[in-house]
């Protein structure tokens, strides 16, 4: 079972790191619409758009803001599921550059990666670990849910990538 869990997981890892790859702060702030989600640089440091719905209308956001959504949900999943279960999504904060985004990321992996490692198969089926975003579900079910996350938002960050090049033409 963990086996299976870390090699999906990998396989979506590889998916973020080639999108990853040359990846400039210019393409990451870009947004084909302006009323895409956004990260924005204030006076008093950077603001992350929320969206109030689901809605198609606003277009697909910048790549940097889905590179703070994966901060966001992946500070969040530990956490409320190894941790004090106090983190807010006004404490997951921008941090400033995509370098400092991508080390940021990769800490994260690795914490995740550590956790899955220490957890054993009756861990894995029980309810004990899993707090946020399921709740009443097995801890498999998170795991699986945070890897299908990370290759929706590899995949929105390829995507990105492709409009950026188009319309630079």
């Amino acid at each position: 079972m963990k086996e299976n869990i870390l090699f999906q997981l990998d396989m979506c890892w590889q998916l973020y790191l080639y999108h990853m790859n040359d990846l400039g702060e210019e393409e990451a702030l870009w947004v084909i619409n302006p009323e895409g989600l956004q990260v924005h640089k204030e006076d008093e440091g950077w603001r992350i758009d929320w969206p109030e719905t689901e809605s198609y209308d606003p277009g697909p956001p910048s790549i940097a803001w889905t590179l703070w959504h994966i901060m966001y949900w992946w500070s969040s999943a530990l956490d409320y599921n190894f941790g004090e279960g106090t983190l807010e999504k006004e404490d997951i904060l921008w941090p400033g550059s995509i370098e400092k985004a991508k080390a940021e990321i990769n800490s994260l992996h690795d914490k995740w990666v550590s956790k899955l490692n220490d957890l054993s198969d009756a861990d894995y089926v029980s309810k004990q670990y899993t707090k946020w975003p399921l709740t009443d579900r097995s801890f498999l079910d998170t795991a699986l849910w945070l890897n299908g996350e990370l290759m929706k938002n590899a995949a929105e960050i390829g995507y990105g990538r492709f409009l950026y090049k188009t319309c630079q033409k």
